[in-house]
């Protein structure tokens, strides 16, 4: 879809679909909600997974940005947008980043100083050469101040800056996003856009952590011939 010019759109950079181990969505019901609430193009980026995304992709080439959210060795997300190879996950950090480049897509660090899985920032002074994309808000993080670094991190570097909800439930879709000018669906065309972005949010409710706490049980208890285990 083609929009007048001048036009701007809302974009969230960071969910999950049920090829994620801790979620259940339905990736066409993830754009369905995701349009509803005013977005106009999603990223799906899975744990270790980038299958369903691309399929997305073929399926939605306006709609959705592929991509994949690899746990690094380091025990570091970083998160690939328009890749077309996935990179499994314990590779390290600074391979991934390059693995990505190669691949001609965007290098973009998650939630980069959140405690445990990203080591609370740990590595994100040393990452930050290598990256593209900034998320300075996500709507999973708690408390919310735990974004502000990442901002200062962003600003600091002369990085570009990102948001995504991380939804791993329907109802999370949207809690953030950047609103930018239209553009194609292509790397370089977003990388521009984000240049003039403007980030918004907000704090997704702590029983979303219970959401993905049950789907890892479900598939514990009922093993899905629809999910392929990560790499």
């Amino acid at each position: 879809m083609t929009l007048p010019a001048g036009s701007t759109i809302r974009l969230d950079l960071h969910l999950h679909s049920r090829a994620s181990w801790d979620c259940l969505s339905d990736p066409e019901a993830l754009l369905v909600r995701a349009q509803e609430r005013g977005l106009h193009r999603i990223a799906i980026t899975d744990h270790n997974r980038l299958d369903l995304a691309l399929e997305m992709h073929r399926k939605f080439p306006d709609g959705i940005i592929p991509g994949e959210e690899v746990r690094t060795r380091e025990g570091v997300d970083v998160i690939g947008l328009y890749i077309r190879r996935e990179i499994p996950g314990g590779t390290p950090a600074r391979e991934v980043c390059q693995l990505i480049r190669e691949d001609g897509g965007i290098v973009y660090l998650p939630h980069p100083f959140a405690p445990g899985k990203s080591g609370s920032g740990r590595h994100a002074e040393a990452l930050v050469p290598w990256v593209d994309v900034v998320e300075v808000f996500n709507a999973r993080l708690h408390p919310r101040r735990l974004n502000e670094p990442a901002e200062a991190l962003a600003r600091s570097h002369g990085k570009l800056r990102g948001a995504g909800s991380d939804a791993h439930t329907l109802g999370e879709v949207g809690g953030a996003w950047v609103e930018v000018p239209y553009h194609e669906n292509a790397p370089e065309a977003l990388l521009a856009a984000l240049a003039s972005g403007r980030v918004e949010g907000k704090t997704a409710p702590l029983w979303t952590h219970l959401a993905s706490t049950w789907a890892k049980i479900y598939r514990l208890a009922k093993p899905s011939s629809s999910f392929r285990a990560s790499k």
